[in-house]
């Protein structure tokens, strides 16, 4: 079993930046892919950014050069720097983790993102 604990969040200014956190722990696999997606009410979850264990990343096109995704693999942790938010960003932001082995995925528990003047 793996928990995803997830900080960070807030309401900001357009422009404004934020940083998300996700903690990971429990029986996790060696190798692993966590990320971000998001939800904005009444839209479809959808993809924000993954990073694996060999810090591999993928971001969706509209966050590109505004948003950063890290990993500290010694705490199992990942951060997102999220810069020159928009009001468009505005979501819950759910953090995710599967392993490379085991088809099951997890997910945190979500955090509010608001970006609104």
């Amino acid at each position: 079993q793996v928990q995803l604990v997830e900080s960070g969040g807030g309401l900001v200014q357009p422009g404004g930046s934020l940083r998300l956190s996700c903690l990971a722990f429990g029986s996790i696999e060696s190798a692993y892919v966590m990320g971000w997606y998001r939800q904005a009410p009444g839209k479809q979850r959808e993809l924000v950014v993954t990073i694996s264990t060999g810090n591999t990343t993928a971001y969706m096109s509209s966050v590109k050069g505004r948003f950063t995704i890290s990993r500290d693999s010694a705490k199992d942790t990942v951060h997102l720097q999220m810069n020159s938010l928009r009001p468009d960003d505005t979501a819950v932001y759910y953090c995710y983790l599967k392993g490379y082995t085991s088809p099951r995925e997890y997910w945190g528990q979500g955090t509010q993102v608001t970006v609104s003047s």
